[in-house]
């Protein structure tokens, strides 16, 4: 590594504290094959802690997708002021059951969907489990979700994104109110034209399906300008059709220079998936996300602003913001 990782790179953000975590809070929910179990990281001190629904991705790796990986963005979250929840979805590899026969196997898609709104209707339950919490409170008016790669589509099906499958006759809309903004970082895109690899229509067959016409959602989508992955497309545009085919009005996109889809190592310290290692693109990543939720979730507060003054004035700009 050329330099150790810095807290928020050149974007302002508030003091840090320390930051407690509790793990393994399980859910037992009815019909699902194992317990839900989450990972939850809060400030030390703070009452009324905006939540941010951490999504973790499909990757290969045995841990990190799961409520163990993602540590540069959770913990930075909840030492500057969030309380973060992280789920460990189906598709976990630590929980073995890609390659089994269950419904949705191996991406687990809508279980991920209904991971989140199950947390969301047991907060209760979560905060009675976690020590020092119940004080603390979740405020339940101002919640995020955060998710990369395949959890940025478990994010936009929380803003309304569909999976059209013709085949499968269940409920098309999992969107959640709750949820008053999203980030979507490397999210998969439109998968019905030319560009949409064999590869992927063969092992995931519904991202064929992908659909963002009614992502009516408030949404932050973060893509790479070197996240081109021919397995998925060959379309560099790909990863940003969360944003040019969703309804526009509450859209934000920035494009993070020289980013491939791990962002610089986003879903764990020195993880050996990481092909474009940059912790100063990590720390500009994780405080603009930081900065976007602020913003969007307390009205009239400063955080973006700031964020994108700070970001377009510096010496060597590491992305580029745009809003439709």
């Amino acid at each position: 590594m050329s330099k150790p990782y810095s807290d928020a790179a050149d974007i302002p953000v508030n003091a840090s504290q320390p930051v407690l975590a509790y793990h393994p809070v399980t859910l037992d929910v009815p019909g699902r094959p194992v317990p839900l179990a989450v990972k939850v990281s809060i400030p030390a001190t703070g009452t009324d802690l905006p939540l941010i629904l951490l999504s973790h991705g499909h990757g290969p790796a045995n841990f990190l997708s799961s409520y163990n990986g993602y540590g540069p963005l959770a913990n930075f979250f909840a030492a500057h002021g969030f309380a973060v929840i992280q789920p460990t979805h189906l598709d976990s590899t630590a929980l073995g059951l890609r390659d089994t026969d269950l419904k949705d196997a191996p991406l687990f898609w809508r279980d991920r969907a209904t991971d989140m709104h199950h947390i969301l209707d047991r907060l209760d339950d979560i905060e009675a489990a976690v020590p020092g919490l119940a004080e603390r409170r979740i405020d339940r008016d101002r919640v995020g979700a955060v998710g990369h790669s395949m959890g940025g589509n478990t994010v936009s099906l929380l803003l309304g994104a569909r999976m059209l499958d013709p085949e499968d006759d269940r409920p098309k809309d999992l969107s959640d109110s709750r949820v008053k903004a999203g980030v979507l970082i490397g999210a998969p895109g439109i998968g019905n034209d030319e560009h949409f690899a064999e590869w992927a229509k063969t092992n995931y067959p519904v991202l064929y399906y992908t659909d963002f016409e009614q992502m009516t959602g408030t949404g932050l989508i973060i893509v790479g300008d070197q996240d081109l992955n021919p397995h998925f497309s060959n379309r560099l545009s790909y990863r940003a059709d969360a944003y040019s085919a969703s309804p526009g009005g509450n859209k934000t996109m920035v494009t993070m220079y020289g980013a491939g889809h791990i962002f610089g190592g986003i879903s764990g310290y020195d993880a050996a998936e990481t092909d474009d290692e940059n912790p100063e693109r990590v720390a500009t990543l994780r405080a603009l996300v930081w900065a976007y939720l602020r913003s969007q979730l307390y009205s009239g507060d400063p955080s973006w602003k700031d964020a994108v003054n700070a970001l377009e004035n510096g010496e060597d700009p590491m992305a580029m913001v745009e809003t439709r």
